[in-house]
């Protein structure tokens, strides 16, 4: 159990920029057979993302071994506890990246290079970018991106510039708010626990949070109505900027007021977040694929 622990699996969730391709792709219409194959794929490309992060994880505990030690929360992680070896953990955290890029590799090449290619980003965060004030936001928007892309990759879709635009303005988003959550629940101590919470001040990641909070929902407004969305898909997905402004403006509330350690936290353990959300995806699917489900939203709209 301890070594499930070390693996993080309540962060697997964060994988899901994978299926993103699936849906907005149309790759879950057609024939039978086709829709299978995809989301089989989709379906292993998570899992081997989630291998490749786990082993992130685990590195980036036995590297912060002292620093979680003294955190409130972080001390209770297995390494930081003494409840698992740091020699355990770094052999699972190989197992992990080892699993992670052959499964990948055995799905598409083109797909194990990128999880090749997040792997060593995320090592080098570990080893020195997290450290670089903004800059570590921004490489973990990257990280967030490059699961995206690699969802395109493994279902065989074209990699839309929107993907990679919307993927990072969300993601930025949701780092800044990491950071402005972290420094709510530490206060003036945060520097101790994470040396570039001491460059950042609640007031500037306020700001940070209102910048790309708007870029966030502007990105989604262009996509949505961008010629080429309008023609593979829809005019419609503009309707379901109430549910994105609604999920946005909760999130930047709730990290503000350090109710949640982070994003992943506030994600699982929020209700109206979670209603949000799911109705968002419900909607978009809903809109994407129409046409297959019989619904004709030009008539309920006029009504």
């Amino acid at each position: 159990m301890r070594f499930l622990r070390l693996m993080r699996p309540s962060h697997w969730s964060k994988n899901v920029f994978v299926f993103a391709a699936l849906v907005f792709g149309q790759r879950l219409s057609g024939a039978p057979e086709e829709v299978l194959v995809a989301v089989g794929s989709a379906i292993c490309g998570f899992v081997c993302f989630c291998l490749a992060s786990s082993a992130i994880y685990i590195f980036n505990d036995i590297i912060d071994l002292s620093a979680d030690r003294l955190h409130p929360e972080k001390r209770n992680r297995p390494i930081a506890s003494g409840a698992v070896g740091v020699r355990s953990a770094a052999a699972l955290s190989a197992i992990c990246a080892g699993g992670g890029i052959a499964g990948g590799y055995a799905l598409d090449g083109g797909f194990g290079g990128i999880i090749v290619g997040y792997i060593v980003l995320m090592v080098l965060y570990s080893l020195l970018l997290k450290r670089a004030m903004i800059l570590d936001c921004v490489v973990i928007s990257i990280g967030f991106c490059l699961r995206a892309v690699a969802g395109a990759v493994v279902v065989k879709v074209s990699i839309s510039p929107w993907l990679i635009i919307c993927t990072f303005a969300l993601c930025l988003f949701l780092a800044f708010g990491k950071r402005r959550s972290e420094i709510a629940q530490l206060g003036e101590n945060g520097g101790d626990f994470r040396e570039t919470l001491g460059g950042y001040t609640p007031e500037l990641l306020a700001h940070m949070l209102d910048v790309t909070s708007g870029l966030a929902i502007v990105c989604f407004l262009l996509y949505a109505t961008d010629e080429r969305t309008v023609a593979i898909f829809t005019d419609k997905l503009i309707y379901t900027t109430p549910v994105v402004l609604y999920c946005i403006f909760r999130f930047s509330a709730l990290v503000q007021k350090g109710k949640f350690s982070g994003p992943v936290e506030l994600i699982l353990q929020d209700l109206p977040f979670q209603i949000g959300f799911v109705l968002w995806c419900l909607l978009c699917i809903g809109i994407v694929y129409a046409d297959k489900l019989g619904i004709d939203w030009g008539r309920m709209l006029a009504y």
